[in-house]
């Protein structure tokens, strides 16, 4: 996990940045996208940008929570190993953390293109490849 969020760092020209990544189970994940996004229901990931600076040491970006159910559900869902899920979404909540968004579909092909290019980087396939196929 450190690894993957070391490539993307240095990849986006980031240093000395502190991530904290916590694994946590339906409920918490429920109860967080409840209350920080209005969604009554787990998700894959949630990112919380540090809201405070600290003047001196590396920059606290924020936290990522990761719930562990719902990605090895998505991962068997579409067919992908549970690493390459669980490193996508690493990914995919770093990118939430410098201020990347899936808002609009110009900012979620921005956002799609740099964690195809980070998880090649890594060995790991295009995870919406498999999606896309489905879908047609």
């Amino acid at each position: 996990v450190i690894h993957w969020c070391e490539t993307l760092l240095k990849a986006e020209r980031q240093s000395d940045i502190e991530v904290a990544i916590r694994v946590v189970d339906a409920n918490e994940s429920q109860t967080l996208n409840r209350t920080y996004r209005g969604k009554d229901n787990p998700t894959n990931v949630l990112s919380f940008p540090a809201e405070i600076t600290i003047p001196e040491g590396p920059v606290l970006l924020g936290d990522i929570a990761i719930c562990w159910p719902v990605v090895v559900r998505e991962a068997k869902e579409q067919s992908k190993s549970i690493e390459h899920h669980l490193a996508h979404m690493v990914i995919h909540g770093c990118f939430h953390l410098l201020g990347y968004d899936h808002d609009n579909d110009q900012n979620a092909e921005a956002m799609e293109a740099k964690e195809i290019g980070i998880l090649n980087n890594l060995g790991y396939p295009n995870p919406y490849l498999s999606q896309e196929l489905k879908d047609t």
